[in-house]
């Protein structure tokens, strides 16, 4: 399982410019530190024996604050810098332009008190911000706002923004040089879900293929009473409930799930898509889908259908709040409502999205293939929940990576229907339903119970470069 709780490592630059009170920079530094542990972040900054008041001024202490950036590199996720007054913008961007590590950063400025604008107390921050962003403009270095211009470390305020700004530096490490695993071939009727595997290396995401006919030939060579076999069994069984499911479909469940967790270590691979429909239940005899909602809830979001974009913006959207996405179809409107929907999968969903789950078979593939083929599906309702959904694309004529997201709600209204399924309401829905057909989206869509859209098309947008319509997005935001 992936770890949510990992802690993220934040470099921090503190900013002091001469000519201002420079126990400024001295009190700023201190501040900016305990905000950064109050959230629960580790931090790499210049000590006060490296330079005065451990700020950054001069080309020679940029320099010496973008080495220690280098030094540990592959620690950092994010960058603060924190101006307590004015501070010296070239410094602060040439530290930044020398170290060279392309991740977020974040520029938050300490306001002024009215009754402390003497010689001796005044910051002149709120000025100096700008100063600062103007020229990481020119040096073409991406950087975040707070959500005040100015804000003090200590503030609330300010504590949502190390949440926020989080999130984004979360998406952006988790999406850079990721590896998917692709299993099976996508299937001959869902054209839908094709993506380009070129455009998404060009982005440094790597796709590895795995033919269904090596998965089926390892699960028939696996002993029934194999270690990593039972260890699944196991696992599954405490999952959720199973009655009235045969034992000998668990076992095969169990092997599919060992023969999978084994790939995927063996290739480092962080999330899947896979073929289901309907190779799985015609040459195994199960649907993979308590398998794959497995993973999931374990933060190795996994897709059906060979959906590649699919699990990328689950993903993406785990990354930014630390909790299981699921895969969904835009499937039905809800009665005459226009801004409601039923959000609907066979299902694979992770039990986190669940109310209450249980294991039973696929009623639509069972009409097929035969109900004795399709157990393995996570049946249950969706639980009332905010939520924000995503949805990524590659544009193969365009050579881009584009996509929607936003927020709405799973509601408690009633729904009589089977797999796993919940009635959404999104503001302004036909608006975005209009926009997906229109440019040609997916009807699948990644949905996951928080609200962290913001940070995800900040991460997408300014970090990633990819192209987002954010749906209801809020006025004045950046």
């Amino acid at each position: 399982m992936q770890n949510a709780d990992k802690k993220l490592t934040i470099g921090v630059i503190v900013g002091n410019r001469g000519f201002f009170p420079d126990h400024l920079a001295k009190s700023g530094r201190e501040e900016i530190l305990a905000a950064l542990s109050r959230a629960g972040m580790d931090v790499i900054a210049l000590d006060t024996q490296q330079s005065k008041y451990g700020a950054v001024e001069t080309h020679e202490e940029a320099k010496r604050c973008a080495a220690l950036f280098r030094e540990h590199a592959d620690r950092l996720d994010g960058i603060v810098v924190t101006l307590p007054n004015f501070g010296d913008e070239r410094a602060v961007a040439d530290t930044l332009r020398l170290a060279g590590l392309r991740i977020p950063v974040l520029i938050q400025a300490t306001p002024d008190t009215p009754a402390k604008m003497t010689v001796a107390f005044r910051r002149d921050s709120f000025c100096g911000k700008m100063s600062v962003c103007n020229n990481l403009r020119q040096y073409g270095i991406p950087y975040s706002l707070t959500a005040l211009h100015t804000v003090s470390p200590d503030s609330e305020e300010f504590h949502k923004d190390l949440e926020w700004f989080g999130a984004v530096c979360r998406v952006v490490k988790g999406l850079t040089n990721l590896r998917i695993g692709s299993i099976g071939a996508r299937p001959a009727a869902f054209n839908t879900v094709r993506y380009s595997e070129k455009i998404l290396e060009s982005q440094g995401v790597s796709v590895e293929t795995l033919d269904l006919s090596e998965v089926l030939g390892r699960i028939q060579r696996m002993k029934d009473n194999d270690d990593a076999a039972q260890e699944r069994l196991a696992a599954i069984q405490k999952y959720v409930p199973t009655s009235g499911v045969p034992a000998a479909a668990l076992l095969k469940m169990a092997k599919l799930s060992a023969v999978i967790d084994q790939w995927m270590n063996a290739a480092d691979l962080q999330i899947s898509a896979v073929q289901c429909w309907t190779s799985i239940e015609e040459n195994l005899g199960v649907v993979p889908c308590t398998v794959m909602s497995m993973m999931s809830n374990e933060l190795m979001s996994s897709a059906c259908e060979v959906d590649i974009c699919g699990v990328l913006g689950m993903h993406a959207l785990q990354l930014a709040s630390t909790t299981p996405s699921a895969l969904l179809d835009w499937n039905n409107n809800y009665g005459s409502d226009p801004d409601k929907a039923v959000c609907f999968h066979c299902s694979n969903l992770p039990k986190h999205f669940f109310a209450d789950v249980k294991m039973d078979f696929q009623e639509i593939i069972a009409g097929t293939v035969g109900k004795e083929n399709t157990f393995g599906t996570c049946v249950g309702r969706v639980r009332p929940s905010p939520m924000s959904f995503a949805r990524f694309s590659t544009d193969d004529t365009g050579g881009r990576i584009r996509g929607y997201l936003g927020e709405g709600r799973f509601t408690d209204d009633p729904l009589n229907t089977f797999g796993g399924a919940g009635v959404v309401c999104i503001p302004k829905l036909q608006n975005l339903l209009h926009y997906i057909c229109a440019q040609g989206f997916e009807h699948h869509v990644a949905a996951n119970l928080s609200t962290v859209a913001s940070s995800l098309h900040e991460a997408a947008t300014r970090y990633l470069g990819w192209e987002m319509y954010w749906h209801n997005r809020p006025n004045g935001g950046c």
